[in-house]
């Protein structure tokens, strides 16, 4: 059986953690308007300086899941944080994170079985 070279490993936890970094800035950049779309993994991986195999590949095997997943558990929890501390309308948090209300609304109870406004009245601070 092939031992992984170490500088391997460490390789593909810098990938990891530089694809958490650019998630976490790039959706910053959303909410504060910077800019006004989400990138898709083959867009990130190109910021990256990587091929979209490579960091799909490598984040599954750091991860156990696909890029895709974080991404949208990031924005979730982004849409949470939102919902619980801020006055803005569903529609707006919506706009904010560049979905159509309907569909983020389908979006959010997708991963947590809930609408954006039962999550919110069960929150609420």
């Amino acid at each position: 059986m092939k031992k992984s070279d170490p500088d391997t490993l460490k390789r593909s936890k810098e990938i990891t953690e530089n694809y958490f970094q650019f998630l976490d800035k790039h959706i910053a950049d959303i909410i504060s308007g910077n800019t006004d779309c989400f990138l898709e993994i083959n867009q990130i991986a190109e910021q990256l300086f990587l091929s979209h195999t490579h960091l799909t590949d490598t984040v599954q095997k750091e991860t156990g899941n696909h890029p895709c997943y974080f991404y949208d558990l990031k924005i979730v929890d982004q849409a949470k944080s939102m919902l619980t501390d801020t006055d803005k309308s569903v529609a707006d948090i919506a706009k904010t994170l560049t979905y159509d209300p309907s569909n983020f609304s389908k979006f959010f109870k997708k991963f947590t079985g809930k609408t954006p406004g039962q999550f919110r009245k069960e929150n609420k601070k």
